[in-house]
Parts: C-alpha cells; sequence; structure tokens
C-alpha cells in the first residue's frame, strides 16, 4: 500500500469515527438538591410556580414511581454507578462515609472510555481527596464546590452561594453570581466547546440548590414573600431560579441545534427538605425519611431522536440504580468491564410503543447516617404495590399512597416475602461494610493533601459546615480520627491548622462574622471563638508526637517517617485546662 493510500485509507476512518461521535447522543443531566416530588407546579404544588420544567414534563418520559435514597450522597454513589449505596462505601453524608470506593466505576468513566466528553458542575458529595474527587472518577471538566454544599467545612473558606471561589478542574477560581447560575453558565461553556470539537459530551449538573442554608436571588424569592418565614421562601427562590436555569439551558441547546440528538434528565437527590410540610403530593413524610415522601422523586427524560417525548408515563417501579446500565443502552456504549449492576435498563419501559411485559420487581431504599450500617435501619422494601417499612409495616401503595393503614397482619405472605428478599440483599452487601474508605496521604496526584474534619469518624456527629468550625464544635462524641492510605513510605510534613490556610489565622485567634447574603443568616456571619490550645499531639498507625504551642502560633507542623499502608491518623489540640479540640484542617505532604 502506498503512502498515499495509507493517508486516504486513515483519513476514511477518522471520518468514520468522526461520524460515529457525532451521531451519538449527547447526555444533559440535571440533578437537584432537597427538592421533592411535590416541589413542582406541574405536580399539583399550589404555591410555587416551576414553568420551565412543566414545560419539559409535558415534552418527556416520565418515571411516575422512581425512588433514590433519602439523602444525597448515597443517592449520587446510586445514580452513578448502577449499586446500592450500601454496596458502595456510601450510607452517610459525613463521617468518612460519604466517600466513593475506588473500585467503583462511574458513569463519567463509563462515557469518558467511549469516547465523551465528561463535564461535572456543582455538587459532587463523593469525596474532596484522591482518588474520590471526580476529577479522578472519569471527568475531564469540573467545577465543584467542597463537601455536601457551599459553606460546608471542605468548601472555600467564606463562601455563601454568592460569588466566592469553586474547584474548577483542581484549582480554586474565584467566581461572580449566584451558585446555580455560575454551575448552569459553566455546563453551556463545556457544551459549546465539545460541540466544536465534535465530540458527543455528557453533562452532569447537579445544583447544591435547593439544600440550606436557604439563600437564593432576589428576584426569585421575592414572589413567595408571603409563604410565611424566610427560609420557605427562599427555598422556593432557590427552586425557582433552577427552573429559570432549565429553561435557559433548553433554549441554548436549541440554539446549538443539540435538542434533536440530546438525552435531557431532570431529577432530584431525595425527598423535599422544606417543601413537604406545605405540598407533598399526598406522600408521608421527606428528606431522610424511610416513607415514600423520603425518596420518591420526580424523574423525567426527553430525547426527541430517541422517541422520549409526548409525555409518556411510565409506571412500573424503578430507582437511581437503574440509570447507568438504561443510559448504556440509549447511547448504545460499551458496560464498564467486570461489573455487575444491582440496577438494571429501563430501555424498554421508556418506549411506550414496544409494549414490554415487565415483571414486578422488588426494591431497596434506607436511610443509614451512622458510623455502620444497621439492618432494617429505617428502610423501605418496595414493589410497584407494596412498601414493607423497617421490616415490621406494610402498606398497599396502591390503595393507600400517604402510608397510613399499616395492613402487614392481614398479608403475613407479602411481608415474608420481602423479608426474605431483604435478609438475601443484607447478606450480600454485609461483607463489604467493613472496607472502609481512607483518604490516600502522598499520591503524586493529591499532593499536598488538605483533610477536614467533615470526614473525621466519629460515635457523634462532626464539624461537617464552616459555622461548625466558627463556634470551634468539639467534645468526645464530635471528634474523631481519618482513615488514611499512606501511599508511598517516607518522609511527611503535617501541618494542623484550627483555621484553613485561606483564613490565615493564628490557632487561638478569633474571627470577625463574615457578611451575610439574602435569605437566612449565612454560615460566615457566625463569629469564630477564640480558643487557647498549648500543646498539639499526633498518631499516623503507630507513629506519635506531640508539641508545644506558642501565642499566635498559626500550624503546627510534624515531620514523621510513615511506612506505607491503610492506618487511622488522630490528632488534637489540647488547652491548659484540658479541654481538646480537633484540628479542623490537616495539610500533609510527602517530601
Amino acid at each position: 500500500m502506498s503512502f498515499l493510500t495509507r493517508i486516504a485509507v486513515l483519513f476514511l476512518l477518522l471520518a468514520a469515527a468522526a461520524a460515529n461521535a457525532a451521531d451519538k447522543p449527547n447526555v444533559v443531566i440535571v440533578i437537584t438538591d432537597d427538592q421533592g416530588y411535590g416541589d413542582l407546579s406541574c405536580h399539583g404544588n399550589p404555591i410555587l410556580k416551576t414553568p420551565a420544567i412543566d414545560k419539559l414534563h409535558g415534552e418527556s418520559v416520565r418515571l411516575k414511581d422512581y425512588h433514590v435514597s433519602p439523602t444525597c450522597s448515597p443517592t449520587r454513589s446510586a445514580f452513578l454507578t448502577g449499586h446500592w449505596t450500601n454496596r458502595t462505601g456510601v450510607w452517610h453524608t459525613i463521617m468518612g462515609r460519604s466517600m466513593l470506593r475506588e473500585n467503583e466505576v462511574t458513569m463519567g468513566q463509563v462515557f469518558k472510555d467511549a469516547g465523551y466528553a465528561t463535564g461535572m458542575f456543582g455538587k459532587w458529595h463523593l469525596g474532596d481527596n484522591y482518588p474520590y474527587r471526580p476529577e479522578d472518577r472519569g471527568y475531564t471538566e469540573v467545577l465543584r464546590h467542597g463537601g455536601g454544599g457551599v459553606g460546608q467545612t471542605p468548601d472555600y473558606w467564606d463562601n455563601a452561594y454568592f460569588d466566592g471561589s469553586y474547584w474548577h478542574n483542581g484549582t480554586p477560581e474565584s467566581v461572580k453570581g449566584f451558585c446555580t447560575d455560575v454551575f448552569f453558565d459553566y455546563a453551556k461553556t463545556f457544551i459549546k466547546s465539545s460541540k466544536e470539537a465534535n465530540k458527543p459530551f455528557l453533562a452532569y449538573i447537579a445544583t447544591n440548590a435547593p439544600h440550606g442554608p436557604m439563600h437564593a436571588p432576589e428576584e426569585s424569592s421575592s414572589p413567595y414573600k408571603d409563604v410565611g418565614n424566610v427560609g420557605l421562601q427562599n427555598f422556593f427562590g432557590m427552586i425557582a431560579n433552577i427552573d429559570d436555569n432549565v429553561g435557559k439551558l433548553r433554549t441554548f441547546l436549541d440554539e446549538q441545534g443539540l435538542t434533536e440528538n440530546t438525552i435531557f434528565i431532570f431529577t432530584t437527590d431525595n425527598g423535599s427538605s422544606s417543601g413537604w410540610r406545605t405540598f407533598n403530593a399526598g406522600m408521608r413524610a421527606g428528606k431522610g425519611s424511610e416513607y415514600d415522601g423520603g425518596h420518591r422523586v420526580p424523574f423525567f427524560a426527553h430525547w426527541p431522536k430517541g422517541k422520549l417525548t409526548g409525555g409518556h408515563d411510565v409506571e412500573p417501579i424503578t430507582a437511581h440504580v437503574d440509570i447507568l446500565p438504561t443510559l448504556i443502552d440509549l447511547c448504545e456504549i460499551a458496560p464498564p468491564e467486570g461489573v455487575k449492576f444491582d440496577g438494571r435498563s429501563i430501555a424498554p419501559l421508556l418506549d411506550p410503543t414496544t409494549g414490554t411485559d415487565w415483571p414486578d420487581r422488588i426494591l431497596v431504599t434506607d436511610s443509614q447516617r451512622v458510623k455502620d450500617p444497621i439492618k432494617w435501619r429505617k428502610s423501605s422494601v418496595m414493589t410497584s404495590q407494596w412498601r414493607l417499612i423497617n421490616g415490621k409495616q406494610l402498606y398497599n401503595i396502591k390503595a393507600d399512597p400517604g402510608q397510613k393503614s399499616d395492613v402487614a397482619s392481614g398479608h403475613p405472605d407479602v411481608v415474608a416475602r420481602l423479608t426474605e428478599f431483604y435478609d438475601a440483599w443484607w447478606e450480600d452487601l454485609l461483607p463489604s461494610f467493613s472496607n472502609d474508605t481512607a483518604i490516600y496521604l502522598g499520591h503524586p496526584n493529591d499532593n499536598p493533601a488538605r483533610l477536614t474534619s467533615h470526614d473525621w469518624i466519629t460515635t457523634g456527629s462532626t464539624p461537617w459546615n464552616q459555622q461548625h468550625i466558627r463556634k470551634a464544635m468539639n467534645g468526645d462524641r464530635n471528634t474523631g480520627f481519618w482513615n488514611v492510605l499512606v501511599h508511598e513510605a517516607g518522609d511527611y510534613e503535617i501541618r494542623l491548622r484550627r483555621w484553613p490556610e485561606t483564613a490565615d489565622k493564628p490557632l487561638n485567634a478569633s474571627l470577625p462574622p463574615g457578611a451575610d447574603v439574602p435569605g437566612v443568616k449565612a454560615y460566615r456571619t457566625q463569629p469564630g471563638k477564640a480558643i487557647q490550645p498549648v500543646k498539639a499531639s499526633i498518631k499516623v498507625g503507630k507513629v506519635s508526637a506531640k508539641a508545644d504551642i506558642q501565642p499566635g502560633d498559626r500550624e503546627v507542623v510534624f515531620n514523621l517517617t510513615l511506612p506505607q499502608g491503610k492506618t487511622r491518623m488522630t490528632a488534637l489540640f489540647t488547652t491548659a485546662d484540658g479541654e481538646e479540640f480537633g484540628p479542623y484542617y490537616a495539610y500533609v505532604q510527602k517530601k
């Protein structure tokens, strides 16, 4: 074959590959935070107005009995992997139990491997250190806040929904504007650049709104000033702002000529945190609950080229674990090698013309929010007709959607069948519970590593937001240890701080309150309490050290030689009268 012939063949192959890539459907996912099924006017909310999402609802295929986890990190872990939350290591939102196990393959990685550009914007909440960050898990363009929300402990210091800084591909970048607007704007830039590069794209837009604290642009919240309290007013305002951004994004896709071959998904991560007492579409309870109000949420999918249009309702029960296998089918891409999904593709259900004979299924959701999972804790074993709650109460959801009448005594056969399924489900997951996730120390992709009290493992709570840091939250039940993995044996510098580097204040300093923003009081408005530590101690596995603290010291620096391996890292500041505080921030660098 001549040189010119080889060039021609190569050109044809590249052209074929480009044509194939261009033919792949794009995927846009908007997943909001703490917005329940009833927090939409298309679902009957009598106060809240969501015209853009209502329009999407009217043009989409809708999952009518779609379930997630009752809280945020667990839902995200299942949604992005197709695995039960408890299998992924994510059964809480703090305490080291919100980090997605390293062996899990995410949606981002699956689509990246299939040749897609992959973008993640907003709330990740599956780990802020290597190897858990979105940039470590297949996403090639990332703009995110830290932790589970703007202003939480891992987030950039003093962030409060407006302006501030977010991590852009691993580096803090200052931004202007309301957080939701910023995340959508960066997503649009990513989409446009992907189109220009002739690459199909996955844009995962995960807003922290309407999660508390309740802040919204005043133009979005002002229509709800008569609802009775500032928190609910701004909760509705955040949703109104999301609605506005959904409408603008869909217009942008129209203008870019991308709507026809883009799978556009709108959903949420758990039941309503605030709106459910006002309107809950007939369901019982809200966020965190094992009842349907805690985990039955909206899911709309629109894709004109794939005929996902027309306002078609899917009645059989579905769940977050189904979404990744379904997208793999719809986009005709390769599933991750060696991965067995806990969910299943519901692609046949989405097409109203197929008439698929869909078998009855049993699904499980639960809310653990403890150090180690507890069998039957806040659980719901579900079919399209039944809900077995905590292994004891049984509800016929078709006849009793508000879950008011426990009929367990009248249906022992149903209780037995659902119990048998749950027992097998639990035994399958049980061996994985002891496989604690650990933050890498000394890995070249995250050196120095920045550790925060958000990920302390405790038996109580932990200082998970910056208001807690300012209050100097402490005590035996609120001070814990970090699970760490020393990537490589060697010499390490460990710097312990009460305030983060960006605050740059002495350990014993107080801190003035920060500026407020519209809505409730921002975390940063809490005055920073002064403490007076005189000694510091640290223990990493079997290696330990102590040091004196002088007034005005900004940090305590330890230089330790550490062996490779997984272990625990514990550190304390101690005052002259014996009061103990954990260092809320630690910076660890391999020399």
